[in-house]
């Protein structure tokens, strides 16, 4: 699914119209980039959580250059969903 289906999505089911509805979706992508940049945590209840994690400092080889390399510690955006989303994935998603 992709923003456009999402956007028509939540159009079709609440009659507002697809620019508004768009607008908002990119208003709050927009928020949430912004508050991870800051380095501040987004928690959506019933969803799941938008948060920053730190990567440690790590020894990195090429093998075809047999050289190393120090990738250095590092912020990375991640998400985490809520249990109860996880269940309904799980109970609802069947193997092909």
């Amino acid at each position: 699914m992709t923003k456009a289906d999402i956007v028509n999505e939540v159009s079709k089911n609440t009659g507002i119209e697809k620019i508004v509805v768009q607008r908002t979706i990119e208003a709050m992508m927009e928020t949430i980039k912004s508050t991870l940049e800051r380095g501040d945590n987004v928690y959506l209840r019933g969803f799941g959580s938008f948060v920053v994690k730190k990567r440690a400092e790590k020894t990195a080889r090429n093998i075809s250059k047999q050289t190393t390399i120090i990738i250095p510690a590092h912020y990375i955006p991640s998400f985490k969903p809520a249990k109860t989303f996880v269940t309904k994935v799980k109970e609802n998603v069947k193997i092909q």
